[in-house]
């Protein structure tokens, strides 16, 4: 057993240097899953931006503010003075682009419309073509309820649900997940930006970046016993999400430390920050962290004592899904 361990051992990192090599030749960071940066670094890394200023002495994120937020983040999750030059590490000219925002919670507590402008600026002057973009969700409806305004066609950024497009007909298979995938995701979109919100969930624990992978797949009801584990672990690792995801950027303006899913502003707080990661391991991890430090403030029990950690990101992390780093010591946190 132990041969056959170091063996296979041997061969991820030897994926992992060919595909480090292959990075290199094309000159793209996208090239990378989050399993192979993994093995290729010595630490994953998430980038915790925050601004107490973001709303002013209102309660409406200031865009100017949060185009400065997301710029801050992306310098230095990439290690570059330019943000243009940051995004330009992530996306091609040519390429399409979905944002998987979370619309669930209304505008309450959903992927906030001032973040997702701001990112679509940013990539359109990367030279991604406006018309190449596309912000959706499971459903127009509640994307409309959340404050934004349904585009389909014409030399614009769309936004839509997949509603408006159906799913695939074929199941996608994968460990314990068969599921129909949406067209948004497949025919649509060849870059994943994944845009979660921070909340707490009533079964799962916590639903930030895997768990919002959820909103693509026709059946998501049928994936919550057992608090969603391995069955978030297992839909992350369906090729079609797998290498498209190229970014993470966690919204948490207002996150939610107890009663997720639906909105719940008596367990909201203004947080003012986002949180951007190429791995959703960590990142997820990360989140819960802060999460858990606030129920610690309002003196709640953590969500072990309730017996509700969410166990899926260990899994998620493990030898057989390897999507990224639950490792606390292999997280490096920078904080701007």
């Amino acid at each position: 057993m132990n041969q056959i361990h170091i063996a296979s051992r041997r061969d991820f990192l030897k994926r992992a240097l060919t595909s480090a090599a292959l990075l290199r030749t094309t000159g793209g960071a996208w090239l990378l899953t989050a399993a192979e940066r993994g093995a290729a670094q010595a630490k994953s890394k998430v980038v915790i931006a925050q601004d107490a200023l973001l709303r002013g002495t209102g309660f409406t994120v200031d865009s100017r503010r949060m185009l400065s937020l997301v710029d801050r983040a992306m310098q230095a999750l990439f290690d570059r003075d330019n943000p243009i030059e940051a995004w330009r590490r992530l996306v091609r000219p040519g390429e399409s682009v979905g944002l998987k925002v979370n619309t669930l919670g209304g505008r309450g507590i959903s992927s906030n419309l001032q973040l997702v402008e701001a990112i679509c600026e940013r990539l359109q002057e990367a030279g991604i073509k406006a018309n190449d973009i596309v912000v959706w969700d499971r459903d127009s409806g509640e994307m409309e309820h959340a404050g934004f305004r349904v585009s389909i066609g014409g030399n614009r950024v769309q936004y839509f649900g997949t509603d408006r497009v159906d799913y695939e007909q074929d199941l996608v298979m994968h460990g314990s997940v068969g599921s129909r995938l949406s067209k948004i995701l497949t025919q649509r979109t060849n870059v994943l930006i994944n845009v979660p919100v921070l909340k707490d969930h009533d079964g799962a624990g916590v639903t930030i970046a895997l768990k919002n992978m959820y909103g693509v797949i026709h059946n998501p009801n049928k994936y919550h016993p057992n608090g969603c584990d391995p069955y978030i672990a297992d839909l992350n690792m369906l090729p079609e999400i797998r290498t498209r995801m190229r970014l993470i950027i966690c919204d948490a303006t207002t996150a939610m430390y107890e009663g997720g899913p639906a909105y719940k502003p008596e367990h909201s707080w203004k947080e003012n920050a986002l949180i951007v990661s190429q791995d959703p391991v960590a990142l997820d991890y990360t989140g819960w962290q802060i999460i858990e430090r606030k129920r610690a403030q309002m003196e709640l029990k953590t969500l072990e004592a309730e017996n509700r950690a969410p166990h899926y990101i260990a899994t998620a992390a493990d030898a057989q899904h390897r999507l990224g780093m639950n490792d606390p010591t292999r997280i490096s946190t920078v904080e701007v």
